[in-house]
């Protein structure tokens, strides 16, 4: 037992070392991302600026099926559209450490405008989830800003999810800065042609 509480001690502190090297590097799309404690669950709070227009950004946000291509989300349908409401069918695999975390939900987006989209868990393996994105037109580019909070039923302790959370988080929402990025390119939205890049 003492050697395995060291071996994830030692992998603990090796993350933590590598985080802190990146964050010296300067982050790429101006990407800013706080994870905290909320009750007995977690906020996140993301901003970057991604070069796409307003338009093409919410064309990005609203391609639900298109989640998919985000690290550990394995599967995202839509399952009932009524006006402004979406009702999305996600499952979720991830891995802290040792441990699997497979969830499944149902999630309901209200597409407010076509500057803010907040969305809610209806039924799912978190104890709870919501959060929001909006977006703000800005110089060179489009600002995603991101705000959820979400309560986990698990045993592993919430220590680890929020340094998983922490470690994982900036890579993530680079990547998707990165993939609004690549559709603005390989997708025709509808949008007007952008006048960005």
């Amino acid at each position: 037992m003492a050697i395995f509480t060291k071996g994830i001690i030692y992998a603990l502190l090796l993350t933590a070392f590598r985080a802190n090297c990146a964050a010296a590097e300067i982050a790429p799309y101006d990407l800013k991302v706080f994870v905290g404690r909320s009750g007995a669950g977690f906020q996140v709070q993301v901003s970057y600026l991604a070069p796409v227009n307003e338009c093409e950004a919410y064309a990005f946000l609203t391609d639900y099926e298109g989640a998919r291509n985000i690290p550990g989300i394995r599967e995202s349908k839509v399952i009932d559209r009524v006006g402004n409401k979406v009702q999305v069918e996600r499952i979720v695999e991830e891995r802290v450490l040792f441990f699997p975390i497979n969830l499944r939900s149902i999630l309901e987006f209200s597409e407010v405008s076509d500057r803010r989209l907040d969305f809610t868990q209806l039924e799912g393996d978190a104890k709870a989830y919501k959060g929001s994105w909006v977006l703000e037109p800005e110089k060179n580019g489009t600002r995603f800003k991101h705000h959820a909070t979400f309560e986990l039923e698990t045993v592993i302790p919430l220590f680890l999810i929020k340094h998983f959370l922490e470690n994982n988080a900036n890579k993530r929402f680079e990547l998707m800065a990165e993939r609004a990025a690549q559709q603005r390119l390989e997708l025709n939205s509808g949008c007007k042609k952008s006048t960005l890049l």
